[in-house]
């Protein structure tokens, strides 16, 4: 491939999808389609095929999903999974149908067992129980996942399918219904120490232990696996360690300067109490994160504070 080349990034406006979106930018890419919801409805089968007729993009990255937080997800599973599976059916079917070279995929971590070892390896997939408080969202990406699989193999369609650990950054949501754990954390950190509140209540016992990457090492290894071909179809994306939700907690705590007391519910789910990746694989090939940490949620705390700023 090459900068002219025909790229449809679905997906755009999400904390993934505008981070994919600024890197190819940045790097002189002069083809990028994008869609909005009001103009393309990746869920309208016949809307999404008239697309690739249209547009014949050569490369497609599926970085479009409905997402949620963990009450979200267990209060609607249906939409989960059912949304999720019409949109990744169209565009995956039509990518097909019309002759796109390669095919990006960006799954989730949450599609591994429950009970799988740690670190997790790619080839735990499919080898126990998923973790019930995101069943629905889980099935629907793993169904994705193996839907791509068959394709490849049953007819040589080229694709992979990235897999990060838990993903924070810029353009993420701060809706505590959507956004995702640790700008949720930023959020109500943030907005107990501009209210001056003297104690904060997560959810959970702050046990359960995450690995987490700031989104532009995301769209980096997106750039890197969409230009380089590997004989590779599922690739764990992350750093390899991870941190207690406690333990992150304190810190966000620390850099947002709040004093007070943090309490735990613990009849509010934790979620898997471990989720942390094997990335020796993705590693071997020549990935690796840079945005410490630290810096990725000082960052956080700056762009939520900003936005904040300019809503008052």
């Amino acid at each position: 491939m090459n900068l002219s080349t025909k790229i449809f990034l679905a997906g755009h406006r999400g904390m993934v999808g505008s981070s994919i979106l600024r890197l190819l930018n940045s790097q002189g890419f002069e083809d990028v389609i994008t869609e909005n919801r009001n103009t393309l409805d990746l869920k309208d089968t016949a809307a999404v095929e008239l697309f690739f007729k249209n547009h014949k993009p050569e490369i497609v990255i599926l970085a479009a999903a409905k997402v949620g937080g963990i009450q979200a997800n267990i209060d609607a599973p249906v939409d989960f999974l059912l949304e999720n599976l019409m949109i990744q059916n169209n565009v995956i079917t039509s990518a097909f149908k019309y002759n796109v070279k390669k095919f990006l995929f960006l799954g989730s971590s949450c599609i591994y067992p429950s009970n799988a070892n740690q670190p997790i390896k790619e080839d735990q997939l499919l080898t126990g129980t998923l973790e019930p408080t995101n069943e629905g969202y889980a099935i629907a990406k793993i169904a994705g996942i193996k839907l791509l699989n068959y394709y490849s193999r049953q007819f040589n369609f080229k694709s992979i399918s990235l897999l990060p650990c838990n993903l924070y950054g810029t353009n993420d949501h701060f809706d505590l219904k959507v956004a995702h754990v640790l700008s949720s954390l930023v959020k109500k950190f943030s907005d107990a120490v501009t209210e001056g509140a003297s104690s904060i209540t997560l959810w959970g016992t702050g046990i359960a232990k995450r690995e987490f990457m700031h989104v532009d090492d995301m769209a980096k290894a997106v750039l890197l696996f969409m230009q380089n071909d590997f004989e590779v179809e599922v690739l764990n994306i992350g750093w390899g360690n991870d941190i207690s939700i406690k333990d992150l907690a304190e810190k966000i705590a620390l850099l947002t300067n709040y004093k007070g007391i943090i309490n735990w519910d613990s009849t509010k789910p934790n979620g898997m109490l471990k989720k942390c990746l094997d990335v020796s694989k993705a590693s071997s090939l020549g990935f690796q994160p840079s945005i410490l940490l630290e810096e990725g949620i000082l960052k956080t705390i700056q762009e939520y504070r900003k936005l904040q700023s300019n809503i008052s």
